[in-house]
């Protein structure tokens, strides 16, 4: 809509009331700018917005999660790439590599020409990012730390790639199967966890991270949730005080870490002299993925064997008085 058509409009309107002005200007506005091409808008999850003239076609992904989601929503074949262990599916394999997520190559990244670099907060570090936003590149930064979040992040990336239909799709399916997890242990006994990480140094993870929210839906309490960092290095003598019901390991593979055995030295602790020692393969359950929920699953398993166990332990006890 041209000037002088807008000023004719106006001229006419002297006379009605300042609010109609005012929601006519706003139209005029609307109409005004429909001739110029449409943005994309994003929003990431540091709440920066992120406006692309299209949907990206080259992405550079700085986490192995974020090249797992990219295929989940469609949109592997756009990704450019990638970070070491971006290992799923397959197909990420092939993916040319930048470096590590803790250290990349930026000389890497500009010859690869991105319109769009996914970075993880976290991980990544936001000085190492912001690097990348001085440089003039398009960044969108990823840090979801609930599961919920995880659905809306695959909507973001199905959207920021072009790949909304296959996302909605992915992402529809992730919250339908989220709460039937939820529904199927909200009304549980709580379970206290210690989530170990690594052994040494012994880490766990805080509910700054997404696995809190996982033993939180699976009916349990992490002992470490309040820790104000996301991976506190804590020692031996705080496990043994807060006492877990459960303790359940992650570590490098598909195969129960040996140092979790490490903790039979211990046998007062209630979750050795129970037998509640358990493992999870980390990439189904540390990373911000579809596959969380397998994980999750697993855990939630886990958790009810321990009130299994309990529940056990109090009727053979009643049964003996």
């Amino acid at each position: 809509m041209n000037v002088s058509l807008v000023d004719r409009i106006l001229k006419e309107l002297r006379n009605i009331r300042p609010l109609m002005v005012l929601l006519v200007c706003v139209c005029v506005q609307v109409d005004a700018g429909m001739d110029k091409p449409t943005k994309l808008v994003v929003t990431d999850d540091m709440g920066r917005r992120i406006v692309l003239d299209n949907t990206a076609r080259r992405i550079i992904s700085l986490a192995p999660h974020i090249t797992e989601n990219m295929f989940s929503v469609g949109a592997g074949s756009k990704v450019v790439g990638a970070v070491n262990y971006s290992d799923f599916p397959e197909d990420a394999k092939k993916i040319d590599r930048v470096g590590t997520y803790k250290k990349f190559s930026i000389e890497t990244i500009a010859s690869l020409r991105p319109d769009l670099i996914i970075g993880w907060a976290s991980g990544n570090g936001l000085d190492k990012l912001q690097q990348l936003i001085d440089l003039g590149f398009n960044v969108y930064i990823s840090e979801p730390k609930t599961l919920d979040s995880i659905a809306d992040t695959l909507d973001r990336f199905a959207l920021l790639s072009g790949s909304s239909q296959i996302g909605s799709n992915v992402s529809r399916a992730f919250r339908a199967r989220l709460s039937t997890l939820r529904a199927e242990n909200e009304a549980k006994d709580s379970v206290s966890v210690f989530y170990q990480v690594w052994n040494k140094p012994l880490q766990t993870l805080s509910d700054n991270h997404v696995i809190s929210d996982v033993i939180r839906i699976c009916g349990g309490r992490n002992v470490f949730g309040n820790s104000p960092i996301v991976a506190p290095k804590i020692g031996v003598e705080a496990v043994l005080k807060e006492n877990p019901q459960a303790i359940i390991a992650s570590g490098m593979g598909e195969s129960r870490p040996e140092w979790l055995s490490e903790w039979l030295q211990w046998p007062h602790l209630q979750s050795v002299r129970h037998k509640d020692l358990y493992f999870i393969p980390p990439d189904i359950i540390q990373r911000h993925t579809v596959r969380i929920l397998d994980g999750s699953e697993k855990m939630c398993g886990q958790l009810a064997e321990v009130r299994r166990k309990s529940l056990n332990r109090k009727n053979l006890n009643e049964g003996g008085r």
